[in-house]
């Protein structure tokens, strides 16, 4: 058997992974691998905080009322917020300063070298007028062109270097849906008509860093194939209309997210395939993201694939009583990894996690949707992943999820010190057959209700453990705390094969 380990050195341009194959047989393989992707993570991890830091910006200020923009909250600055911007990037770079009031726009385009910053005492609202927003069509096609058909934002950047976002103060999108109303086809259609509130293209050197973020049209941020990307200490409530994500990043290279509080009616933090480059050398730590959809997640657009990920310190699940919620306060899935447009998803550790609120607290999905966007047509893989050190309450009647399709399989899982109560109440399945659905969006919902165990849930997997793992109900449940269904092997509880319990 060749096991596959990532290690990671320090380049120039940040962080490298560099692939090792390495023969091993045996028990040697469930001794190694887990060990050695830790370290490996960890050591990834230390490189990115020491080498990714926010870019130096120059001491140069362009005040925005300098260039006529005026803050009643009521004047549309479109124009004179986009020559303070080209005035900045062409001096060599510097800050974009609105320093107190309401400044209403339409779409601005970042330029190189501009930190955009909002004091504490300043806003920048969206119109809301879908005049004021202009198609911008990224140079290079993705999915979220060809598919989901998104050109609309009030921040845009395409192609930029050293770019950025910062200060105590807040950008509004004002995208309620009394503003825009259009909703999207069923089930999950385009984005249209409904502008996002950051949008971020191929970009390189990119910081948002302590700004509040509230009520976009569509998604908050969506970044896009850039490389060394920092989003930090921001506040995110985006509860105001359909699709409404916290945080996306897709295909990128060397990212931190720390200290981010996101509140959101659709995927809190969501890391996506969709730009079909690999995204990969990823640290999320002491962040907290509530969702009424998926609260931490990768998906559901998988065309490129996601590798070297170290997640800690977080807390995810569903939307605290003292919180906006749009009409949902309880997450579908605390922690959702999901290949169903033929990508690859490895290397990741999540640690220190409490989930609360949550149906179903992690749901794994290898599927084929058979997406023509996809390089590949073949299903995908979900593989060498750890959950560790992971506690909460209050999670629903649905367990966490295994569920590869036959054609591939969840390989090489470990779960230890899992301590998780859920709602219980459970009663002996009457169904006795549970639908592939392989083609079927991926939610952990997809099976139905009644799934045949309240714990965890296996079909199609291999090589899965559990040590130290305990789910406690608050109602008497009589289905086992583990199933593992449909030509599921090697599943290992606390060392030994695996006997329902």
């Amino acid at each position: 058997m060749i096991l596959t380990v990532w290690v990671f050195v320090c380049g120039f341009a940040g962080v490298e992974s560099i692939r090792v194959n390495a023969e091993v047989t045996g028990d040697s393989v469930a001794a190694d691998w887990g060990m050695n992707l830790q370290l490996s993570l960890e050591k990834m991890a230390a490189t990115l905080t020491q080498t990714l830091k926010p870019w130096p910006v120059p001491d140069r200020l362009f005040r925005v009322e300098d260039y006529g923009a005026i803050g009643d909250g009521v004047t549309v600055n479109t124009r004179s917020l986009q020559r303070t911007i080209d005035a900045c990037s062409a001096a060599g770079g510097g800050v974009v300063l609105f320093a107190k009031g309401h400044y209403v726009t339409g779409t601005i385009e970042l330029k190189s070298g501009v930190m955009l910053e909002v004091d504490k005492d300043a806003k920048i609202l969206g119109s809301t007028h879908l005049s004021d927003y202009p198609d911008k069509t990224a140079a290079h096609q993705t999915v979220m062109d060809t598919a989901m058909h998104v050109t609309l934002s009030l921040i845009y950047a395409e192609n930029c270097d050293h770019i950025g976002i910062r200060g105590e103060g807040t950008i509004d999108g004002r995208g309620i849906k009394k503003n825009f109303p259009r909703k999207p086809p069923p089930p999950h259609g385009s984005l249209k008509d409904r502008p996002f509130l950051i949008r971020i293209i191929e970009c390189r050197q990119v910081v948002i860093d302590g700004i509040h973020l509230r009520d976009s049209a569509s998604w908050m941020e969506d970044y896009l194939n850039c490389d060394d990307l920092i989003v930090q200490g921001i506040n995110v409530e985006n509860q105001g209309n359909y699709n409404n994500d916290g945080l996306d990043i897709d295909g990128c290279h060397n990212v931190i997210v720390r200290n981010c509080f996101i509140n959101s009616w659709d995927d809190g933090i969501c890391f996506k395939g969709a730009g079909l480059r690999t995204m990969e050398n990823v640290l999320v730590e002491n962040c907290t993201a509530y969702s009424g959809c998926n609260a931490l997640k990768f998906g559901t657009s998988s065309e490129g694939d996601f590798r070297n990920a170290l997640i800690r310190n977080i807390n995810v699940g569903g939307v605290t009583k003292d919180l906006p919620a749009l009409n949902r306060r309880r997450a579908l899935s605390g922690i959702s990894w999901e290949s169903v447009d033929g990508d690859t998803l490895e290397n990741i550790l999540v640690t220190n996690v409490r989930i609360d609120r949550s149906d179903s607290p992690i749901f794994l999905r290898i599927g084929d949707r058979k997406d023509p966007n996809a390089p590949t047509h073949t299903p995908g893989q979900l593989s060498h992943l750890i959950f560790e050190h992971i506690t909460g309450d209050n999670n629903g009647s649905l367990p966490s999820i295994i569920a590869g399709i036959p054609e591939a399989k969840v390989s090489d899982v470990k779960f230890r010190d899992i301590h998780l109560s859920a709602a219980g109440g459970g009663s002996v399945p009457t169904r006795t057959t549970i639908p592939e659905n392989i083609a079927d969006y991926p939610e952990s919902n997809m099976f139905g209700p009644d799934l045949p165990a309240y714990g965890f849930w296996m079909r199609h997997a291999e090589r899965i453990s559990f040590d130290d793992v305990t789910i406690t109900t608050l109602k008497p449940d009589v289905r086992p705390q583990f199933v593992s269904d449909d030509d599921t092997g090697g599943v290992l509880l606390n060392g030994s094969p695996l006997s329902e319990t």
